[in-house]
């Protein structure tokens, strides 16, 4: 269910985020109590999904001391398109080379746009 429009040639699987923090270590990022990341994880602005028993924030999603600006946004056409939370992460680090890289990513660049393209066209 969670193969992009466009069909790269590369398709070995997801890479997987270069880390994970923690709903505490996402609080201190965001400067923000961790209630508040518990809120935004139920308001749908951020994911988190269990790794090793503890729920857990890819890092790339959280810089700057703010959620990628487009990812709340993506979050929505995903699970409007029937995707859970470990599709999406598996959605959102899958290598395409027509990116390049991810859609994770690409999320934080000017490719944004194309992401939130292609989330949308899942949904039909």
């Amino acid at each position: 269910m969670s193969e992009p429009i466009s069909a790269p040639t590369d398709r070995s699987g997801p890479a997987g985020p270069a880390g994970w923090l923690t709903l505490p270590d996402v609080a201190e990022r965001l400067e923000v109590n961790v209630t508040r990341v518990h809120r935004m994880i139920r308001e749908g602005q951020l994911i988190a999904v269990p790794r090793d028993g503890v729920r857990r924030v890819p890092t790339e999603l959280v810089a700057n001391h703010t959620v990628l600006k487009h990812l709340p946004g993506i979050l929505t056409l995903l699970r409007d398109a029937g995707y859970d939370d470990e599709e999406i992460v598996g959605w959102l680090y899958q290598p395409d080379e027509t990116l390049p890289g991810t859609p994770a990513a690409a999320l934080g660049g000017d490719r944004a746009r194309e992401v939130k393209r292609r989330a949308q066209a899942l949904g039909f």
